[in-house]
């Protein structure tokens, strides 16, 4: 993956979890289930800064469980 490539794919990655953050704040589920997602984004926020494309890959999954609406059941760990 080129510098460019690299740059770009951060730029997504950065966007993807600033609306997820924002999308798990808005949830309307109980604290220990948010807490759950807000720890979630955080690892994967962290995961970013070694392995960004494992970090894209991650996020991604996040965001489809957010998109099926299952947001009273916490997602399997990665």
């Amino acid at each position: 993956m080129g510098r460019d490539d690299q740059l770009e794919l951060y730029g997504l990655v950065a966007d993807q979890l600033k609306e997820a953050h924002s999308r798990v704040r808005a949830l309307q589920v109980p604290e220990g289930v948010r807490m759950a997602l807000t720890r979630k984004l955080l690892v994967i926020t962290a995961a970013a800064k070694h392995d960004l494309a494992d970090a894209a890959r991650r996020l991604e999954r996040l965001m489809a469980y957010l998109d099926d609406g299952d947001e009273g059941r916490i997602p399997e760990d990665d």
